[in-house]
């Protein structure tokens, strides 16, 4: 959808947003003229952002539940002549005018879409030619849900409905594709901001696909092939496709933080912080790698769980699928290196110690990951192994750490008996793998072992 048009408008009394004025009778004009018949507001209020679910408004002056009208007023000044397109999704009914003139009428037919939980329109968009320095003012005249034209749609269900207004300049994407390498191409060093926002991650809704949205895969394969100092920051909440990754210096996944979000990622790009996030979740290399692919949907009423305890790493391990990055993988400005593994099983707890060295020039933090596999005969399929505990310490350059994790043996070895209802920890020798992720490589791991001497059953916590 189109951006918010709130954050790029101001209110007749010159601050940021619209005003929205409400009305207990709807505008007495034609959808086509430029005056209305003076209405008395029963509310004003001041919008910032321009998208609103109006199932808690309330004001003694209107029926929460039946039919009631607002008007939203913004203006902008236009920075360039050219086109500029406006949107409207709405659950009730929605005309916007500029300068007095329709642009979008969402109120005469409408078609149903799934925002705001289904209850609401698609948006519908129009365009309007815009000369730099001039004025526009964008009016945008509301019916609440019991004016909706879409069947099933009432006051009684969705109150007072709900309104996103959204707007921003026309572009073409090859020209600004083109501009941008144009740019990055003399760079020192090229910062790409990519991802995902509401529109794409939302409660109630799943992506359909893993490629980033419009052209910004392009964009960014585009800048790399000129420029290979590269940094893409990825602002999304679950992985992303990333074609490109072989011809970016570097990707920062910033995740979707809170009002220091800006400042954090600045800090990260620019050496000021060291960073030590590790990655809660695999990232597939393609939507079919996803462990759940084959289940995602539900059918005949059941929703089925057929990739079983073979999420995650256990899946990409067992299955001998190569991830784009492995759970817990997360990379700093500096190195570390494991050494003197010790495993001692006693009393029902597992103690793991090892020392943390950093081998770097700068401060940096590591998660030691402690990962159990379980014997080579099995009575059941399991997973290769587990993550069981983790630990996370600060080291200076040079220096090195001594970290201590400790799990109960029960936790460590048992999986879930279907046929006793019990958790089991099966007789044999369980491998005890230290590493900096689930990919546990070659060189970068230590190896200890413990010993359940004989099966046991147990209940509980």
């Amino acid at each position: 959808m189109l951006p918010l048009l709130g954050f790029q408008v101001m209110t007749p009394s010159g601050e940021p947003g619209m005003t929205m004025e409400v009305f207990t009778s709807p505008p007495s004009t034609d959808t086509t003229t430029t005056t209305t018949t003076p209405r008395t507001p029963v509310d004003t209020v001041p919008v910032h952002k321009t998208e609103m679910h109006l199932v808690d408004y309330t004001n003694p002056h209107i029926n929460p539940r039946g039919a009631w009208f607002a008007s939203l007023t913004g203006s902008f000044t236009a920075d360039y002549t050219g086109e500029y397109e406006l949107g409207l999704v709405v659950c009730g009914t929605a005309r916007l005018f500029v300068n007095d003139v329709l642009v979008v009428d969402n109120a005469t037919v409408q078609r149903q879409g799934d925002a705001f939980y289904g209850s609401a329109t698609v948006e519908e968009r129009g365009r309007v030619a815009v000369k730099e320095g001039e004025r526009y003012t964008v009016r945008v005249d509301f019916g609440s849900a019991e004016t909706a034209k879409l069947p099933g749609i009432s006051g009684l269900l969705h109150g007072g409905g709900s309104l996103r207004i959204g707007g921003c300049r026309v572009l073409n994407a090859k020209e600004e594709i083109a501009r941008a390498v144009n740019l990055a191409g003399g760079a020192e060093q090229v910062v790409i901001c990519a991802g995902l926002n509401a529109d794409w991650e939302t409660e109630g809704h799943d992506r359909e696909v893993m490629d980033l949205p419009g052209h910004m895969d392009e964009l960014i394969a585009a800048v790399a092939e000129v420029n290979p100092k590269i940094t893409v920051v990825m602002q999304s909440g679950t992985p992303v496709a990333m074609s490109w990754i072989d011809k970016v210096g570097a990707v920062i996944q910033a995740w979707y933080g809170g009002n220091e979000t800006g400042n954090a990622i600045a800090d990260i790009l620019f050496g000021d912080e060291n960073p030590s996030g590790k990655l809660s979740l695999s990232f597939p290399k393609k939507l079919s790698d996803n462990p759940a692919f084959l289940n995602v949907r539900a059918e005949g009423g059941r929703t089925l769980y057929g990739e079983d305890v073979y999420i995650g790493y256990r899946f990409y391990e067992y299955a001998d699928r190569e991830a784009l990055f492995p759970f817990g993988h997360g990379l700093s400005y500096t190195t570390f290196a494991f050494a003197n593994l010790e495993v001692v099983e006693s009393d029902g707890t597992i103690k793991v110690k090892l020392s943390v060295a950093n081998t770097g020039v700068v401060r940096g933090q590591e998660v030691v990951q402690v990962y159990v596999a379980p014997p080579s005969k099995q009575a059941v399929n399991r997973p290769k192994k587990e993550l069981k505990g983790f630990a996370k310490v600060a080291v200076e350059p040079g220096k090195s750490e001594i970290v201590n994790v400790e799990i109960e043996t029960k936790y460590a070895a048992s999986y879930w008996d279907e046929f006793r209802k019990q958790w089991c920890a099966e007789a044999g020798q369980y491998a005890v793998i230290i590493s900096d992720s689930s990919a546990a490589k070659e060189g970068k791991t230590l190896r200890g072992f413990f010993t359940v001497a004989k099966t046991f059953w147990w209940s509980g916590v």
